[in-house]
């Protein structure tokens, strides 16, 4: 994750010093340095995500240069079989989405049933201990 760490954080100070150029040279138009702003946002987001991942984690087979390919081999991650909670929330913002059209009412049921959606999905797997098999 360094490599991928550098690359978004070059990114990132791309984005922002363009969005600090851009800002003095379009006599502060709002909404490209607001665009610029979010871009170099997310791009330092993911770069202290990968950073991070990384001091946590150790280097990975991918980032050391002497690894051979069966360095990688080995159990992969946990991947669920089948999950109710990504309809939920699916329905949830369809609802929500509706109901700027139709209504204050319908907009917070469609939040509600979004927000157990998303409740569901993070929290679906809590239980399951370290080591666990599925």
């Amino acid at each position: 994750m360094k490599v991928e760490a550098l690359l978004f954080g070059g990114v990132a100070v791309f984005f922002g010093a363009a969005a600090a150029l851009y800002g003095v040279w379009s006599d502060a138009e709002p909404a490209g340095t607001a665009a610029l702003i979010v871009a170099f946002g997310m791009a330092a987001l993911v770069s202290f995500f990968c950073a991070t991942q990384y001091v946590r984690r150790g280097p990975r087979p991918q980032d050391r240069t002497e690894a051979e390919v069966a360095d990688s081999a080995g159990p992969l991650e946990f991947f669920p079989a089948h999950s109710p909670w990504p309809v939920v929330t699916a329905l949830g913002f369809a609802l929500a989405a509706l109901g700027v059209v139709f209504g204050l009412w319908l907009f917070l049921i469609g939040f509600g049933v979004l927000a157990r959606g998303v409740a569901g999905m993070v929290f679906q797997y809590a239980s399951r201990g370290a080591g666990q098999e599925d």
